[in-house]
């Protein structure tokens, strides 16, 4: 068996993955979802959360779990866990883009977004926080763009869990080498029914950067919360390709 670091996407915290860990554990897995540095914080925290910080916190946690370790990024979490990947690639066996940023070396997370088609929904219900540190997000905007196959009373539980999110790290240019975040095996989870990162965009970055494996889930956003069985089945298969 594997240990699963799994990392969560913007606005969100570690409680999202609150349904697919035990379903990982009952597979007999380790788990680990910690929230990253800076999420929730103050305005001061906001400022001051950088890329950096948080591939060296994913390292410190993988290296706590027994091995081998799978790192598992969602969303925004892409450009984390290639980080982390960069700065240690001996601690992880696999690293697996759940719908997730898989930018090139050299581009930052914003420069990939803006590839992708405007969705007005999502884009009206962007605002300022924490001074201009910070992005805050709608709570209509949410549901519409993250959890459109979540049932009510799911979609309206993490909505209101969400807090603003740092724009620090979406906007540095990813300072990747083949060396080392290359040398790391990439998987990759497609979900076909996403508005965040629609399934275009998400096959145009594995196309500009092959991955080991490609699985298609058909799923909105945030398939850990509307179909954490499926997931969890998904995730235990590529432990059996390491």
């Amino acid at each position: 068996m594997a240990s699963f670091l799994l990392i969560h996407g913007a606005w969100h915290g570690g409680w999202c993955f609150d349904r697919l860990v035990p379903r990982l554990e009952a597979l007999g897995h380790a788990v680990a979802a910690p929230t990253l540095p800076g999420i929730g914080g103050t305005e001061l925290e906001l400022a001051g959360t950088s890329l950096d910080r948080w591939g060296a916190f994913i390292v410190e946690q993988a290296r706590a779990l027994p091995g081998p370790v799978i790192l598992v990024g969602h969303s925004r979490a892409g450009i984390a866990i290639s980080m982390a990947a960069e700065r240690d690639p001996d601690a992880f066996a696999a690293l697996v883009y759940l719908t997730a940023f898989l930018v090139p070396p050299g581009q930052s997370m914003f420069d990939v977004r803006e590839s992708f088609p405007r969705d007005p929904t999502f884009e009206s219900g962007l605002s300022e926080a924490a001074r201009g540190a910070a992005l805050a997000i709608s709570r209509d905007a949410a549901i519409a763009t993250f959890y459109g196959d979540c049932a009510p009373s799911d979609q309206d539980w993490a909505a209101s869990h969400l807090v603003p999110e740092p724009i620090g790290p979406m906007v540095v240019p990813l300072a990747l080498t083949e060396g080392r975040y290359g040398s790391v095996p990439r998987h990759y989870i497609e979900c076909t029914l996403d508005r965040a990162i629609p399934i275009a965009q998400q096959r145009a970055m594995q196309q500009a950067q092959p991955c080991a494996s490609a699985t298609t889930l058909e799923s909105a956003h945030s398939p850990f919360l509307s179909m954490p069985e499926r997931l969890a089945d998904m995730l235990h298969s590529i432990v059996e390709r390491i």
